[in-house]
């Protein structure tokens, strides 16, 4: 099925029978992702005196909880609710999910205290395209090791202040990235690149969203595609989510 996306004064045709997921989900067959010092997510069937939530045991249906928390156990997206006193919604502040996106590739560089960042010079010089309203960033190395890294306690690469300012100042509304958070892990609670992004010393931007823990195959090449961000609908900061990708096959 052919669908027509039109953004300004261009219009992307994209095959919606050819989609490209960049979400990682909860998979209790094997090991999840895992950050912040949690425990591992759980899905387990429901038990009540002799009744039990799974069929496979006896019961006449599978009826699970599921206990996670979005940050730090699945493909998440956020807005500015994640860092203000006032727990805004990802759900009320989201009302558009397409959106014309360019996926780069980035090495975070070692600065001298060890640690891997992204700066503005290596988003500056990797977008082709500032015509665009989402930014998906994958990092290298790369490989599917991301679906379930352990990232507590090994500061892993984040975005510079630099950084997030810049993709702020050419309007992108919405920046996806493979890593638990665009921040440092212990910043002493300063959160710079999430700030700057969400510019919250100014006129805040509530329709923004960041979107971790996702994972770019290296079969996805970089370049212009149309991105759909779904959101699960719960009132919170953040809520698990399934971006997905089109190539865009035809620009008029």
């Amino acid at each position: 099925m052919i669908a027509t996306i039109k953004h300004k004064n261009e219009a992307f045709q994209i095959d919606l029978s050819k989609p490209l997921d960049i979400s990682i989900p909860i998979d209790m067959s094997k090991p999840n992702i895992n950050a912040w010092y949690l425990e591992d997510p759980q899905i387990k069937p429901v038990k009540s005196n002799n009744w039990t939530g799974n069929v496979a045991q006896g019961g006449p249906v599978n009826f699970n909880n599921i206990v996670f928390n979005p940050h730090a156990h699945i493909t998440h997206t956020e807005c500015v609710g994640h860092i203000t006193e006032k727990i805004h919604s990802i759900n009320k502040n989201l009302s558009c999910y397409f959106f014309i996106t360019e996926l780069i590739t980035v090495e975070p560089q070692k600065q001298k205290n060890g640690d891997f960042v992204i700066t503005k010079k290596l988003i500056k010089e990797s977008i082709k395209d500032t015509n665009i309203e989402a930014l998906v960033i994958r990092t290298i190395p790369n490989s599917n090791k991301k679906t379930f890294a352990r990232y507590s306690n090994t500061n892993p690469p984040y975005l510079s202040l630099e950084a997030a300012e810049y993709i702020k100042n050419i309007s992108i509304k919405h920046l996806l990235i493979d890593l638990p958070s665009v921040d440092k892990e212990r910043d002493n609670g300063e959160l710079l690149a999430h700030n700057a992004f969400w510019n919250t010393q100014k006129n805040i931007r509530f329709d923004a969203t960041i979107t971790e823990f996702i994972y770019v195959s290296n079969t996805i090449k970089d370049g212009i595609y149309v991105l759909n961000l779904m959101v699960a609908p719960f009132e919170n900061d953040a809520t698990p989510s399934k971006p997905i990708l089109y190539k865009v096959e035809q620009v008029n």
